[in-house]
């Protein structure tokens, strides 16, 4: 059966690689991904011929073969129709969809019918199910939840420090030099995306060696240079090659202009390709051994984060064969045949998350780089995963702490806060905090956060203040502590500075739920005082009035105060108009 997984995956390698080319403009809401098990097992379980699909052939795979093999029934139900419909639509626009096959309007009208029969057999999967241990894959960073939460604070530099490194990343340099030699219109094959001599002239653009001929010189060209096909998967993900038509590629045009020299564009191209870590992994001559150590990448990565960044590498190595062995009845063959074919088990892995500028290795020590701590944070949010993870102090803009802070503990929060004002004169740390308030009037938690961090600076803080009085969201706060530091000509808070600030803190209440939000309510006092400040709070130009009026008229539980919500919020929407 493995030489038969082997076969049908080479044949319908170059097959899949297009249609992920075609996908992006064609199907976008589809994820190409999951389309590989069911065309695998439609070729090994109902069809010779990879092109030819019947009605029926959609009942074997989905309903017969998925339950049995697939690996996630809930992202499978959740995203699989719609990438085989994808796919379908995908044979029958490029001509692919071979002779003998049904319409392709039959297809998709059989997947409907289908849908609903695969969406309780992927039930089943879950009730008869796998428990978590036997769904676990390597690459899950799951069962290191606990441990990650328990980690410290990890501290992440700067964009401008990222993009730097970004810049410098091997793989990325690598990946624009082969988007450049494919060019702006390159036809890719059936059999192959490229022909021999184009692979020959491929490698040779990419700096890759020429693989040594094949022992008995059955197994392709195409099928011994997966480095050249890795790179060529990133430079998709990373939009660097774009399709042009049913069977074309072509270079983006800003992709010869890498590096760029915006830093956010720098990031988010990297970004991009911080999925690729899954390139890492293996390939070895039997698939299944293959399918084995699939993940190994990602277990590398979150053991050194549980580690804080650093590992002996030979440690490593030995925590994760055995690893691979408990998880897999194949895992040891697994291990074993990855160190035959490449002298160690970990060359893939180390040489690709060096190649993408994520660890270095000295010695026998293995260490996240600062672009390491920055993209396994950004899987474990993926993940869903909390993490303790915070720029760094000295690389802290105001709104970062103010927006970190908001969500701390207060003795941490005091910390953070004293950590940073140790790098500022005090004056300026004020304005920087007054100014990261004012970014946004709708967020009413960093205002009322960064009044509190400047009031507590005292008279460092005047000239801040004086300043903030020109700036509508922030004139309450600035006159109420201009008035209380005793400040000559300081302006008297007016009413409308007042209930601005009542709207700020019922803003805040209301998003900690009904309880706080009405307890807030309550202690404007009795319900009559309440109801009369509604019939004047109206008038403020709050970003959250109109809603927290809607939201107190629902809430509160006097009937008198609904009524003065529900007429101060027809005044409201009336002067708006």
């Amino acid at each position: 059966m493995t030489d038969r997984i082997e076969a049908a995956a080479a044949e319908l390698r170059p097959l899949l690689q297009e249609f992920i080319l075609w996908a992006p403009e064609h199907a976008p809401d589809s994820d190409p991904d999951l389309v590989g098990p069911a065309v695998l097992w439609h070729r090994l379980a109902a069809s010779p011929h990879i092109g030819r699909w019947r009605r029926t052939d959609l009942r074997t795979v989905l309903l017969d073969r998925m339950p049995q093999v697939i690996e996630d029934p809930q992202e499978a139900a959740e995203g699989m129709i719609p990438a085989v419909r994808a796919y379908l639509t995908f044979l029958s626009e490029t001509g692919k969809l071979a002779d003998g096959s049904d319409k392709l309007d039959t297809l998709l009208d059989e997947l409907d019918e289908l849908e609903d029969d695969f969406l309780e057999a992927m039930d089943d999967v879950d009730y008869d199910g796998e428990d978590d241990d036997e769904a676990e894959s390597l690459g899950d960073f799951e069962p290191f939840a606990d441990a990650i939460g328990a980690l410290p604070t990890i501290r992440l530099r700067p964009d401008v420090e990222l993009a730097a490194a970004a810049r410098q990343v091997p793989l990325l340099t690598t990946t624009r030099d082969l988007a450049i030699w494919v060019g702006p219109s390159r036809k890719i094959g059936d059999e192959s995306l490229l022909g021999d001599a184009e692979i020959m002239e491929a490698l040779r653009a990419v700096g890759l060696p020429e693989p040594p001929p094949a022992a008995d010189g059955e197994i392709s060209l195409a099928q011994r240079v997966p480095a050249l096909w890795n790179i060529w998967n990133l430079a998709v993900d990373l939009e660097f090659l774009l399709p042009q038509g049913d069977d074309t590629v072509g270079v983006d045009d800003d992709t010869a202009a890498w590096p760029f020299d915006d830093d956010e564009d720098v990031l988010d191209v990297w970004l991009l390709g911080l999925q690729s870590v899954d390139y890492g992994d293996p390939e070895l001559d039997d698939e299944e051994l293959t399918l084995t150590l699939s993940g190994l990448t990602r277990a590398a990565l979150v053991r050194l984060l549980v580690a804080q960044g650093s590992r002996d590498l030979g440690e490593l190595r030995a925590e994760l064969e055995e690893a691979v062995a408990d998880l897999d009845d194949l895992g040891a063959d697994a291990w074993a045949a990855a160190t035959e074919q490449y002298g160690d088990a970990l060359a893939t892995v180390v040489e690709w998350l060096r190649g993408y500028g994520l660890i270095t290795v000295k010695g026998d020590e293995i260490r996240l780089t600062p672009l390491g701590f920055e993209g396994v944070i950004h899987l474990v949010d993926d993940a869903d995963i909390e993490v303790d993870a915070r720029p760094s102090i000295d690389a802290m803009t105001a709104l970062d702490l103010l927006s970190f802070s908001a969500e701390l503990p207060e003795e941490e929060a005091d910390a953070e806060f004293a950590a940073w004002m140790a790098l500022r004169e005090p004056g300026q740390a004020a304005r920087e905090l007054l100014l990261a308030a004012a970014e946004d009037d709708a967020d009413a938690l960093v205002r009322v956060q960064a009044a509190s961090m400047v009031g507590s600076l005292g008279d460092d803080a005047v000239a801040a203040w004086q300043e903030a009085l020109k700036i509508s969201s922030l004139r309450p706060y600035a006159a109420t502590h201009l008035t209380q530091l005793g400040v000559d000509d300081a302006p008297e808070p007016t009413q409308a500075d007042t209930h601005w600030l009542i709207l700020d803190m019922w803003t805040i209440s209301a998003g900690l739920g009904r309880q706080e939000f009405v307890s807030s309510l309550h202690d404007i006092g009795p319900a009559a005082d309440l109801s009369n400040l509604l019939d004047v709070i109206w008038k403020v130009r709050h970003p959250h009035l109109e809603e927290l009026l809607e939201a107190i008229g629902q809430a509160h539980p006097d009937r008198q105060v609904g009524k003065a919500a529900k007429r101060a919020l027809f005044k409201a929407r009336s002067s708006a108009n």
